[in-house]
């Protein structure tokens, strides 16, 4: 397969105690996410680890400080978008102390 690039890699296990590995690949500026990218991380997750499931994320940096993050699935052996979302970068200072009350309570 040649070179495989992942930004990060990290081990997480849910709530039954079901262990995962998710790779993450992030972009910025002028630079795409890549469906090659997902495909030569899931064939990495497949190869290292013995773990079974694999959560690919890609996160692609957009202006005004977004970052749209998608969830990546296995769907007849491509990847496809199963989840979406964004989030919006603010500095701490500039959330008052009603909506941190507010998120608390969530």
């Amino acid at each position: 397969m040649g070179q495989i690039e992942i930004d990060e890699i990290y081990v997480g296990v849910n709530r039954e105690g079901q262990q995962f590995i998710v790779p993450v690949q992030a972009k910025g500026g002028d630079d795409q996410l890549s469906i090659i990218q997902t495909i030569q991380d899931l064939a990495c997750c497949r190869e290292k680890f013995l773990m079974p499931t694999c959560r690919p994320i890609s996160a692609q940096f957009m202006d005004d400080g977004v970052i749209a993050m998608f969830e990546l699935r296995e769907d007849e052996d491509i990847p496809r978008v199963a989840e979406e979302k964004h989030y919006k970068l603010v500095p701490f200072g500039d959330i008052d102390a009603k909506e941190l009350e507010g998120y608390r309570a969530k």
